[in-house]
């Protein structure tokens, strides 16, 4: 199997709750490798053009809101079949279906409040990544 790559963000509930290390000590110890990290805080325009497949969907606003209201962590990274093994670590959308021991079991709130964010598909991360990393930033 190919090396991969996949995007994440660890969203604001989970920095704002003291969880962002747990969360990397996760995906570490899930053989991810990663490739770009850092801590910023999404302005409106960045979270509605990162958001916009969402745009006509009636959870569009709140979501602006929620990933607006404090720093997030964006990462890219790597490692075989790294989209389904991430998306496996992060658990059901809805925390209260989430798998024991995954990232949502374990930090969310609630399926707004989720916790964390990951790229659903090659084609997604192909965009994802670029939209908050340049190749200079990627190791």
């Amino acid at each position: 199997m190919a090396i991969e790559q996949t995007f994440a963000i660890i969203k604001p509930d989970a920095t704002a709750a003291g969880h962002a290390g747990q969360i990397l000590g996760m995906i570490e110890k899930a053989g991810f490798r990663i490739r770009g990290l850092k801590m910023i805080r999404l302005s409106k325009q960045q979270a509605e053009g990162f958001y916009d497949v969402h745009r006509e969907r009636p959870f569009f606003s709140g979501l602006v809101t929620f990933m607006t209201e404090g720093p997030v962590i964006v990462l890219a990274m790597e490692r075989e079949d790294a989209i389904k093994q991430w998306r496996e670590l992060m658990g059901a959308t809805n925390p209260e279906k989430a798998a024991e021991g995954t990232i949502r079991k374990k930090f969310a709130h609630n399926i707004e409040r989720n916790a964390v964010h990951g790229s659903d598909a090659p084609e997604t991360a192909a965009i994802e990544i670029p939209f908050f990393f340049s190749l200079a930033e990627l190791l």
